[in-house]
This record gives structure tokens, sequence and C-alpha cells, in this order.
């Protein structure tokens, strides 16, 4: 018997029995769509993640104080080594010793509780120089950021990012309004254009002042206090160049061994590569969460082709009493349990797609999730798994047809 014939004795055993054969592939459907749509989720969600890596900067490193150790080798703790300070800055920002930073700027933090007329709000407070846009790569939607001499006059100034201006103001215009940050007046005279908020926090949720005003009203008499040095490389490929001229110029200004600093450095790309490592085993372990329900799917299809079998033992009986051999019975059952997970799996590729183009309409709160993207390799695969399975869990009850004694077969009742 061609296998032409064996799909079109197939397909009528399958339009016999037409809503056992449909609920039978609705497993298939729900397993394929299921894969389908949960690995363009991760794809979305890795995505955006690394867009909103890029979108921070592809050339910035971070200095952070770090612990020292003592005799022995033992941790003294975090933040116990020298601080951060405008000298280290200074050695920094000078071309000859690190020829591949572009710029380094100093970075304080402190809370940020923000008073409006009646209305309240916080957002992380940040202190830097006039070159924290450039470095960070902000644009302003309105007014200006401060200058170096108002950075040098301690000018009680504050630029703001739009979920600040939304919270805060409520639609009026925020420039030039006078607003209380820990108690202290502040005016604004800025306010950045947006860059999204996503798994790594609301960038738009940010208010930035002169360092030096930091240090006299917000930090709380901690002094000058620098949290991190953030380092502007000349470009991407120089990140690597530029963190080694760092962790020299400092191990130097600290008198430390460059092997054991009192510092961490951590670029963009370091954070690039751990978002992905993140996002990536999630994607893997939704598709393998939605590949279970695949499973089920087989096992119904393997449980449909048993009673088929059984219903039709009489029928094969006398096929085999009229010539018919074993791998024509064995062909006919695996391509009918072959055919059930292919067209489920074909549904379920539909089914998928379609759902994913509306899973970012769905709001959390007030936000929604991320778009997913719907890759080629995952739909061949859901598909070729799929008709793999109706193959794997079709085997068994086409063998057990395909051994029935033809006498047998004709005497069952």
């Amino acid at each position: 018997m061609s296998v032409f014939e064996a799909i079109r004795l197939a397909w009528q055993g399958l339009l016999a029995n037409r809503l056992r054969s449909s609920l039978t592939m609705l497993g298939i459907l729900i397993g394929v769509g299921a894969v389908i749509l949960l690995v363009a989720v991760g794809n979305g969600a890795s995505v955006q993640v690394q867009n909103q890596v890029s979108a921070l900067g592809s050339n910035i490193v971070y200095i952070y104080p770090a612990s020292t150790r003592g005799a022995g080798g033992v941790s003294q703790g975090f933040g116990s080594g020298s601080t951060l300070t405008a000298a280290d800055v200074a050695a920094l920002n000078n071309p000859q010793a690190a020829p591949h930073i572009v710029t380094a700027i100093p970075v304080t933090q402190a809370a940020g509780n923000m008073t409006y007329q009646n209305q309240n709000w916080f957002a992380p407070m940040t202190g830097s120089t006039e070159l924290f846009p450039q470095v960070r790569d902000y644009t302003m939607a309105e007014g200006a950021f401060f200058t170096a001499d108002q950075v040098t006059a301690n000018s009680k100034v504050v630029v703001i990012g739009k979920t600040v201006v939304d919270n805060l103001f409520q639609g009026q215009d925020p420039l030039g309004q006078q607003i209380k940050i820990n108690r202290q007046s502040f005016t604004v005279i800025g306010v950045f254009a947006s860059k999204g908020s996503a798994a790594l926090g609301n960038q738009d949720n940010i208010a930035v002042v002169p360092i030096t005003t930091a240090w006299t009203y917000l930090t709380g008499g901690r002094g000058k206090n620098i949290t991190q040095i953030i380092i502007q490389a000349t470009d991407a490929n120089s990140v690597t160049a530029a963190t080694q001229e760092a962790t020299s110029i400092l191990a130097g200004t600290h008198q430390v061994d460059p092997a054991n600093p009192d510092f961490t450095t951590q670029s963009q790309q370091d954070i690039l590569a751990a978002a992905g490592s993140i996002t990536g085993t999630l994607t893997v372990l939704l598709g393998a969460i939605a590949a279970i329900s695949l499973v089920v799917g087989g096992i119904g299809i393997m449980n449909i082709m048993l009673v088929t079998v059984t219903e039709r033992t009489r029928e094969i009986g006398i096929r085999k009493a009229i010539g018919a051999r074993r791998r024509d019975i064995l062909l006919q059952f695996l391509i009918e349990s072959m055919v059930l997970s292919g067209l489920g799996g074909l549904l379920g590729i539909a089914a998928g797609w379609l759902i994913s183009t509306q899973v970012s309409a769905i709001k959390l709160g007030t936000t929604s999730l991320p778009p997913p993207i719907v890759s080629l390799p995952s739909v061949f695969l859901a598909f070729g798994v799929s008709v793999g399975i109706g193959l794997f869990f079709g085997i068994y009850p086409a063998n057990r047809a395909a051994a029935l004694h033809p006498i047998e077969a004709l005497r069952y009742e």
C-alpha cells in the first residue's frame, strides 16, 4: 500500500469520528499555542530589557565603593575601603592617563520626598554635575539642565522626569515652580524627555540636582559623599580599555592592589549579559512549562488511537485476510495519529500567533506586558514536536493493530 493510500484511509477514519478527532486535536492545539505564546512573551521581555539597557548607553562604566580585605583575606565589609572622592573624578578626567575615557562624573544619592501644594511624591534623588545628561543619555523635553556655574554656586534647582511631573503637578506647567524636597525649597528648571520603564525600573521617576547642592542640603551631613562614579568611554568598543584605565588610576590614588581593589566596576555590557542570561532562562522555562501540555495532548492521542484500534478490529482482520501486510496496517494508524497531531499543531500555531498580537493590550495596573515576539524557530520547533509526539504516541496503538492475528480479528465482536 502506498503512502498516499494510507493517508486517504487515515483521513476517512478521522472523518468518521469528527467530534472525537476534534477533541483529540484540541489537546495538541492548546499545547502548541501555549508554547508559541509563552516563548513569544519571553522573547518580548528579553528584547525590552535589552533595549532599556541599551538606552542607558552602551559605553558606560559604573564604579562603586567596595570592601577591602584585611589580614588573612577577611572581608571588612562593604564601604570599608577608601571612599570615592572628587580627586578620583579629577584623576579619571585626565586624558593623558585615560585616553579612552571621554568624561567621568560623580553621583551622590539621597531620598527624594517631594511636595508641591497638596501633592506628594517620592523619587530617587540624584546629585551630579552639568554633564549628567550627556553621560546618561537624557534629553530635555522642557526647560534646560543646570550649568557648571549653578553647580559651583550650590543653586537650589532641580530637573525632574516625566513620572514626577505627572504625579506631582497633575497637568500644570512645572517650569519655574517651587517644590520642596526633604523640606528644602527647589526651583524646577527643566523636565527630561521620557525614556520609559520596564524590568530595570522607571527611568522617568528621577530628580537631579547639582551635586554641591545635594551635599549641602540633602545628604544629611554625610559630607562630600560620592556613591558612584559614572564613566563615559569613547565608544562601545573602548569599554574594556576604559575600565582597565579606571582600575589602574583608582588603584594608584587609593594605594591598593589592583588585584584586590576597594571599588568595583560594572559596564553596561555586563548588565546586558546578565539580563540576557536571566531572560533567556525565563524563556526556556516558560517554553518547558507549556511543553507539558503537549505531552498531555500526546497521551490523549494514544488513548484515542487505542480506542480506534479496538473499534476497528474486524476491519483490520478483513484487510489482513485479503492481503494487507503488517507494515500497511502500521503505516495507516501511524499516519492517522500524525495527522491528528499535525493538524492540531497547525491550528495551535495560528491560535498562539493570534493571541500574541493581543497580549500587549493587557494592563497590569498602570503598565502593560511587553509586546510578544513570535520567532520562526519556535514555530518550526513547536510544529515539529507536535508531529513527533503524534508519531511517538501513535507507535504503540499502531503496532498493536498491526500485530492482530487475522482469524482472531475476524472473530472479534
